[in-house]
């Protein structure tokens, strides 16, 4: 029997800018259009969030969903770098990097990320021509 591979998905917060330029980023750098997207505060991201025993109201992780493996944080980010067009797969060599180290820059830059970049009052829309990447 084949097992039909899915689509990574990235789980982020809608409402954080940094995120959401981040997946902007990713956007205009992965030319394969792989990797969909779903904001952790929509129905897609709700319930990824309650069948992984994750907090529904807290949003302060990057989650990849890589054919049913979960990857957050630092781990998750270095994983999508591999997706992206060069020099960007380059960025995958800090994986050696101990991962207490790489989720402790991770969460300083999460635990402050609304304050340096700001947050919108509602979840980022995408633009039409992304519009099928993105899950509700």
């Amino acid at each position: 029997m084949d097992q039909k591979e899915t689509s990574p998905v990235i789980y982020f917060d809608g409402e954080c800018n940094l995120c959401s330029g981040s997946v902007q980023f990713i956007l205009k750098r992965e030319n394969k259009e792989q990797i969909k997207f779903a904001s952790l505060q929509g129905e897609s991201g709700q319930a990824f969030l309650k069948k992984h025993s994750y907090p529904v109201d807290h949003f302060d992780s990057f989650i990849l969903d890589e054919d049913g493996k979960i990857f957050t944080r630092s781990t998750a980010a270095l994983r999508v770098s591999r997706n992206l067009n060069f020099p960007w797969p380059l960025l995958y060599i800090f994986i050696v990097v101990p991962r207490f180290i790489r989720d402790g820059i991770y969460e300083y830059i999460s635990h402050h990320r609304y304050k340096w970049f700001g947050k919108k009052e509602s979840c980022w829309i995408p633009d039409p021509k992304w519009k099928k990447r993105f899950l509700l």
